[in-house]
């Protein structure tokens, strides 16, 4: 199993659209939302600084929400070349595929998560707490968890490249609805609403409330849990399902 998880990993980091886009993407756009055009808002450096953290926050969500899904690309190409069928000859259990497969795409959500926070350290001058710091990074960590369930759902399920274009939708409604790249609060009363349901408005959640020095409340958590079963129950049904017709 650790092996496996170990080969998984440096095949996903010597991928070099992963270490662009997964990676570099999230904190080039934090850099840019947050240093064109002013500072994110007009009153004053507080709200500077707010707007600064509230992004950061929301752009490390994004980056480890793309890392997560693009899990499913990996599944989906194993699948082309029949690396799954070799899997299922070996010792290992179905089981322990899977739970590989969702341990490698949580290792790799790890990168665009510090990468963004240290762009916001580092470049643009956030100021948190000690504890704050690790705390927001591992919060991000484990609630990035639910996307790469999603994406390995999407893997099994479907061919390498429709795997490709249902990520990349997945990937920006749920960034754009779940408000990780405008605030919630510019948004009409009707949106607003359905966002408060989404797994990535929750997910940002957590890191929103680690900054403010508050514990993630109660329907963020059940929100997020939700998640985690309607897309960990999409992740079995779809290795099932691709099991019987490999």
């Amino acid at each position: 199993m650790l092996e496996y998880l170990k080969l998984e990993v440096r095949r996903t980091f010597r991928d070099p659209g992963f270490v662009i886009i997964g990676i570099g993407m999230p904190v080039l756009m934090y850099l840019l939302f947050t240093n064109l055009g002013g500072d994110g808002g007009d009153g004053g450096d507080g709200e500077a600084a707010d707007w600064k953290t509230a992004s950061m926050v929301g752009m490390a969500a994004y980056g480890a929400l793309g890392a997560a899904i693009s899990t499913g690309m990996g599944v989906a190409e194993d699948k082309t070349i029949g690396w799954l069928r070799q899997l299922r000859i070996t010792p290992m259990t179905p089981r322990q595929v899977v739970a590989g497969r969702a341990a490698t795409g949580s290792v790799t959500v790890l990168p665009a998560i510090l990468a963004v926070l240290a762009a916001g350290g580092l470049v643009n001058g956030v100021r948190l707490d000690a504890w704050q710091w690790p705390a927001l990074a591992l919060l991000l960590w484990i609630g990035a968890f639910p996307f790469t369930l999603l994406g390995i759902g999407n893997g099994y399920r479907l061919t390498a490249q429709t795997t490709a274009m249902v990520n990349v939708a997945c990937n920006l409604g749920l960034a754009v609805v779940g408000g990780l790249w405008f605030p919630v609060s510019l948004f009409p009363d009707w949106l607003r609403s359905l966002s408060s349901l989404t797994p990535t408005n929750r997910f940002a959640d957590l890191g929103l409330s680690t900054t403010q020095g508050t514990a993630p409340g109660l329907g963020t958590v059940t929100v997020l849990a939700a998640w985690l079963l309607v897309f960990g129950s999409y992740a079995v049904t779809s290795y099932r399902r691709s099991a019987r017709t490999a």
